[in-house]
């Protein structure tokens, strides 16, 4: 029996110093093993698809092999066609791009990149603000008239006397901004929730083969002391027992820690994978993109700021006690306001337009 003992336990500590390798395997720590992980599993991945592809039936050779042909003459060829493949091409890498920049954003490739922040943030501030200048909204040469690979937008550096006079004179209503720049967000937001399919294939492998994801093996343990451990053992359980396609939507909607324990969870438990998806694909592209691009375009329209703090004095100058010292209040919020907008922008303006250069 002391053999068997010991072959056993020489396996569990294979598997815990295995585990301890995958946890410590990340870009910022070891960022060459992790690049070459990641190349081998894409040259997988492409292998498995080939070869189920070859195996799936004359048909479907003949259908890629038709596609492919067709592509390659209108891609080679000269022709009245050539103006519009070229343009078909543009919004494809404009599609791909942002969904990209959505899919690094939840997958962080390791190093918790938020391509928010560093991409569709700056560019959402960026045009509210041209279009502000400018007094007019159409100032894209084309939906696909954003950052772009090595490619700068073309409004960017315009003076706005080339785009023509102003069309809105005061307050440019919110909707024409948000109809020029909803699409890059929606792009970016199909990106975000296909970021998050990555644990939930993981976990629901996992379950099928009879395993529990790592995550989930301390439900069971003692919980540790301290609020913040307890009330995220609550919350995991909590999730168990409430995981809904509303929950899912709730939980997509708003940026949150325990996202990604939903997506283990609902592979974990075997939630069809179109009600995951669908519910992710709402929250993240819709619910939440919407939220945001309206708290970027809200604070970089001083028009519409302008309208909601004329609004505000309204309402607090009739409240008694406070009418007599909203003057000085407001001009001192006025000061404060105007001194970090102008040194805000001017400073978000440099880093963007750097980003776009450089990328």
């Amino acid at each position: 029996m002391a053999p068997a003992l010991d072959a056993g336990e020489d396996v569990s500590e294979l598997r815990e110093k295995h585990r301890a390798d995958i946890k410590g395997l990340t870009m910022t720590s070891q960022p060459f093993k992790t690049s070459a992980f990641f190349v081998l599993a894409i040259a997988q991945s492409l292998q498995r698809t080939c070869s189920s592809v070859l195996k799936k039936g004359s048909w479907l050779k003949i259908l890629v092999l038709l596609v492919v042909a067709t592509w390659g003459l209108l891609l080679f060829t000269d022709g009245p066609h050539e103006k519009h493949v070229q343009e078909l091409l543009w919004y494809v890498r404009f599609g791909l791009w942002w969904i990209i920049l959505g899919v690094a954003s939840s997958i962080g490739l390791g190093s918790g990149l938020h391509t928010f922040v560093l991409y569709l943030g700056p560019h959402l501030a960026l045009f509210t603000i041209k279009a502000v200048q400018c007094g007019r909204v159409d100032l894209k040469s084309a939906p696909y008239d954003t950052i772009l690979f090595k490619r700068m937008p073309s409004w960017l550096d315009k003076d706005c006397l080339e785009f023509g006079p102003p069309i809105y004179q005061e307050t440019i209503p919110f909707s024409k901004i948000l109809h020029k720049v909803y699409l890059e967000a929606v792009l970016w937001g199909i990106g975000t929730a296909l970021g998050e399919l990555p644990p939930y294939f993981l976990s629901r492998a996992a379950s099928m083969s009879g395993r529990t994801i790592d995550g989930l093996e301390d439900l069971n343990a003692p919980v540790s002391e301290g609020f913040a451990s307890l009330a995220l053992h609550r919350a995991k359980r909590w999730l168990m027992s409430h995981l809904s396609f509303t929950v899912i939507l709730l939980l997509a909607s708003v940026p949150n820690p325990l996202f990604d324990l939903a997506g283990i969870l609902c592979g974990q438990f075997n939630i069809p994978f179109w009600k995951f998806f669908l519910a992710t694909l709402i929250g993240k592209a819709i619910v939440k993109v919407c939220f945001q691009m309206t708290l970027v375009i809200t604070l970089c329209n001083n028009q519409l700021l302008d309208l909601v703090e004329t609004r505000l004095i309204w309402a607090f100058g009739n409240a008694p006690g406070v009418a007599s010292a909203l003057p000085s209040l407001v001009a001192k919020l006025k000061m404060a306001k105007d001194k970090f907008l102008s040194a805000h922008v001017a400073a978000s303006a440099s880093v963007a337009v750097k980003t776009f250069r450089v990328v």
